[in-house]
């Protein structure tokens, strides 16, 4: 499924998600009925980006971080055109192919890194991806895996993000 639609890239005040497009409900109906939660957008024919429709006062909205804002030149009152189908990816983030590969090495971080929620692992692997450096990619891998084998695969975030300080050390 695909819709192409044109909309105004705005910018909620006092919001997580502030820079984003309203769609209509005669767009977001058909995604909704067939239980499609996850989509990639694009804006003016530019990469595609992994997301989701995020509802607000009743509406329903796209966010773009400011990454994409930079990379596609968009600024808040541009018309765009957007065009949205289904995200038919495994993880709905592209999974980096350093973590691929730990994860056929590490059985038992793959099987805890597999039970926690889909949202934690979108999480997790969008941490990784930030990373340019492929080095740092596995670094980043590496920690995570360990702290859930430690934390019996439970996430806990702050204890993640010291270990994030710390990195890895064999």
């Amino acid at each position: 499924m695909k819709k192409i639609f044109i909309a105004k890239l705005e910018k909620f005040d006092n919001s997580l998600y502030p820079y984003h497009v309203k769609v209509s409900e005669e767009v977001y109906q058909p995604f909704a009925e067939a239980k499609i939660k996850r989509i990639l957008v694009s804006y003016n024919d530019g990469a595609p980006v992994h997301n989701a429709f995020l509802s607000k006062d009743g509406g329903k909205f796209i966010k773009l971080n400011k990454v994409t804002m930079k990379k596609e030149g968009l600024i808040v009152g541009d018309e765009v055109i957007v065009k949205i189908e289904e995200d038919k990816s495994k993880y709905g983030v592209p999974l980096a192919p350093e973590m691929e590969e730990l994860l056929k090495q590490d059985l038992d971080g793959e099987a805890l890194f597999h039970k926690l929620t889909d949202g934690k692992i979108r999480s997790l692997l969008f941490k990784i991806n930030s990373y340019k450096s492929s080095d740092k990619k596995i670094e980043t891998a590496i920690v995570i895996l360990e702290h859930l084998k430690a934390n019996n695969g439970v996430l806990d975030w702050k204890m993640l993000n010291d270990a994030f300080k710390i990195g890895y050390s064999v």
